[in-house]
């Protein structure tokens, strides 16, 4: 199947948008296609607030509102207690609330970014969107990472380049429960690496401590700058750890 072809079949869509590459190529390809384009992006405490920032940009690029939805992931214990098929509860929370707006709009589908570059055998997560019958029309299409990526380029999509980035419930160990001061504390640090200029990089909360994940072509910039790096972690952190195995996945 093609993407033309995908959205013979479904006209009015929902497109769930994260701010990532995969999301924006895909709402590209919808308003090339579909008749009615609605992008909805599910703001939660686990996201930081660069991801909302992009899928504005994203879409005032390409001239259509962004739908701001809110999420309260403090109220849902399976979720905050942070058990290991934790993202199969977030997911539910989240595309919930984009099946709500879809059944307001009259949509014929949702649709989420997941490209078939992407193993979701082990993602907890992704059980949902069989559940609820959430579409991905780049996967069905048989479209790949890199294919994503080159549409991004050729099409001038702002977040071509953008790293993957998983959310901030991440960085913390499974079975330990999520608390706003740790998300909080985590976005901070994290975007005092950004502001040295690491892209690729995970903080990891661990009793207390930090255990840094960078990417290998990152380890000379974090040489060269170790004394600053540990200035600008140490409000959050008690110790800041390096992680010699450097980043390996999206998680």
């Amino acid at each position: 199947m093609t993407i033309e072809e995908f959205f013979k079949l479904y006209k009015r869509v929902v497109v769930a948008v994260s701010g990532g590459v995969d999301s924006a190529v895909l709402l590209s390809l919808a308003l090339d296609n579909a008749r009615e384009v609605y992008p909805c992006f599910v703001k939660t405490a686990f996201q930081p607030a660069f991801e909302l920032q992009d899928a504005e940009r994203i879409c005032g690029d390409m001239n259509v509102k962004l739908n701001i939805l809110d999420a309260d992931i403090f109220s849902d214990n399976d979720i905050v207690k942070n058990p290991p098929d934790r993202c199969y509860y977030c997911k539910k929370k989240i595309f919930s609330k984009i099946f709500d707006f879809a059944d307001v709009a009259k949509a014929d589908a949702v649709l989420e970014g997941t490209n078939a570059s992407d193993d979701i055998r082990d993602r907890a997560g992704y059980k949902v969107l069989g559940e609820l019958g959430v579409l991905s029309p780049l996967r069905l299409c048989g479209l790949k990472k890199s294919d994503v990526r080159d549409i991004a380029r050729k099409r001038g999509i702002c977040v071509s380049e953008k790293p993957s980035y998983a959310c901030l419930a991440t960085r913390i160990p499974t079975g330990e429960r999520i608390t706003k001061n740790i998300l909080e504390k985590t976005e901070k640090a994290e975007n005092e690496l950004f502001k040295l200029g690491f892209s690729d990089f995970r903080i990891r909360f661990h009793d207390g401590d930090a255990k840094l994940q960078i990417n290998e072509n990152d380890f000379e910039r974090l040489v060269k700058n170790k004394n600053l790096v540990l200035d600008v972690l140490a409000p959050y952190y008690n110790n800041i750890l390096l992680d010699l195995k450097g980043r390996e996945n999206d998680g």
